[in-house]
Formats: structure tokens, sequence, C-alpha cells
């Protein structure tokens, strides 16, 4: 049975899809969440509650990989996401692996491949960061015209984060980004090695369940961050930066009310969403589920779907 990639943007249900199918093959599940991987914060990533036995985490009985292994101080890319994958799948070759996730880039890496590109360097980042808060968006954008025309042509304005990579790698080769890049970024996955599934809610419906887990998983999740700052842990290390976690720290400093604080990381999550659907749109070859209600996202029926078609 080739691997079963389940996609789509966060609350969407991808752990618990992922769950049913994995007890309908006796398969496996690889997470591909890149705040997950953190020993810690749990009901803030929305992590499947599970145990560790026998050096492998388990949910309801099923073998649940990458995630809670990272010390919160510690950061993880795609480039290890390839790695540790690549572990899993050798040391279970005959068992059905189901993957589930919205880092699309983890994904992306280990069944399509990506560009080996340098890495960021803190020295890098800050001095993008410095340049970013002197000029602005559309400023970085128009330094990137200057130095890679061909690269700032293909990247929207707006879209600082893949502005501010492609100034990096400038800086760190001194060639254009463009000139090292070999066009994987954009192919689709063999569908003979792997069987994609888009999750696809509409956007009220999923608004809608952001909306209900913020407001479900917000206390814990700044008790998540109360304990590691009292323990001597600062704000800006690398968990802490995970979604909805920097809005739960200002409320514990005081500086947002709860209300302002649920409604802040909630919003951050629809924009993060919108992100997402936006990335795993481009893959045209994946099955769709179509999710408009509630009562549609039955994992029983969408599991047999899946495994049906």
């Amino acid at each position: 049975m080739k691997p079963i990639v389940l996609c789509g943007p966060t609350a969407s249900g991808k752990t618990d899809l992922a769950l049913e199918l994995a007890r309908q093959t006796n398969g496996l599940i690889i997470s591909a969440d890149s705040r997950q991987v953190y020993k810690r914060l749990t009901i803030g990533t929305a992590k499947p509650q599970g145990v560790w036995q026998v050096n492998t985490y388990r949910v309801d009985g099923v073998p649940y990989y990458l995630v809670d292994f990272l010390d919160v101080t510690d950061t993880f890319n795609a480039g290890a996401f390839c790695t540790r994958v690549r572990e899993i799948a050798a040391a279970h070759p005959d068992t059905p692996l189901i993957f589930a996730g919205g880092t699309g880039l983890y994904l992306h890496a280990y069944f399509v491949g990506m560009d080996d590109l340098p890495a960021s360097t803190s020295a890098s980042r800050a001095a993008l960061e410095q340049l970013a808060a002197q000029h602005g968006k559309e400023g970085l954008h128009r330094l990137l015209a200057q130095k890679d025309p061909a690269g700032a042509a293909a990247i929207p304005p707006g879209n600082i984060q893949r502005t501010m990579r492609a100034l990096e790698l400038c800086l760190l080769t001194g060639r254009p980004a463009s000139e090292l890049k070999s066009g994987r970024f954009f192919k689709l996955p063999d569908e003979k090695d792997s069987h994609w599934v888009y999750l696809d809610w509409q956007k009220e419906a999923l608004n809608a369940r952001i909306a209900t887990r913020t407001e479900q998983i917000f206390d814990g999740m700044a008790q998540e961050a109360r304990t590691l700052l009292d323990e001597g842990f600062t704000p800006d290390i690398p968990a802490l930066k995970s979604l909805g976690y920097p809005q739960a720290v200002r409320y514990l400093q005081g500086q947002l009310t709860r209300g302002q604080a649920v409604a802040e990381v909630a919003l951050k999550t629809r924009q993060y969403a919108k992100r997402q659907r936006t990335w795993f749109n481009r893959y045209t070859n994946a099955q769709r589920l179509t999710l408009t209600r509630p009562e549609d996202f039955d994992v029983c029926c969408l599991a047999r779907k899946i495994l049906h078609t």
C-alpha cells in the first residue's frame, strides 16, 4: 500500500482521520506538523493525546511518529523531517504509512524534493528583519528586484516571507536566488508513489471550527506558556514562537485581555489557514474531500472512501 498523505488547513480534522485510517489499515502515522514536534506543548498545538511506550508515542494504541520529541529550545526543518521519515520508513517496510499535517513544505520536500539551498543563519535573519523594519514589505521587494529581477517577478510584493528568503539566498551565496532553483518547488507528487488527500472545508465552516478550537485550547496554551516562563525560558525560544503562543505570552504579561488574545489567535489561525489552502491547492492530482457541514466529517466513511479510491 502506497503512503496516504492527508493535507489541508489547520483545524480541518487531519489527525482524527489519520487515526481512523491507521486503525483500518493497521498502519502508523507520521506527523508533518512543525509545532507538534515540541515536548511540553500539547494543548496549544492540538497535539493528539498519547503516551510513550517502548520509545514510541502511541495514540489509542496507534504509533504516531514525529510528535513530542523536540526540546523547546531546539529547531526543526524540512531536511531533518526527511531524514527522520526515511529512517521510520526503512524500519517499517511492510507497514502502511499515513502522513498527516499542515506543514506543506515538509511533505513537499519528502515526496517531491527541494533544492539543496543554504540554511538560514541567525546573522542573516537578523539582518533581514532589520531591513524589513526599515523598509517594509514593498521596500524589501524593491531591493530583491534590484538583486534578482527574475526572482522578484515570481514573488507577490506582499509575501514578505518568500521575499526575505530570496534576499537571504542572495546574501548567503552571492548569486540571484532564481539561479539556484531547479523548479522542483512547483512539481506535483508522483501518483505512483503516494496518494494525496486534501480536506477541502468550505471557508465559513472551517472558520467556525477554528473559532471553537481556539476558545477550547487557549487556557491550556496559556498554562503551557506560563510553565515555561516560570522556569526561566524567554518568550523568544523557538517553541514559544509557535502559532498562538506569542499572544498567550502577551496575555500573561498583562498586555492583552483574554478576549483580545483569543480573538488575535483566531485571526492569526485563519490567516495561517488561508496560506495553507493556497499551498495545498497546488496539488491538483490530490483526492479532494469537500466538507461543508459538521456532519460531513464522518471519519469512518471518509476513511473507507479514501481506501476504496
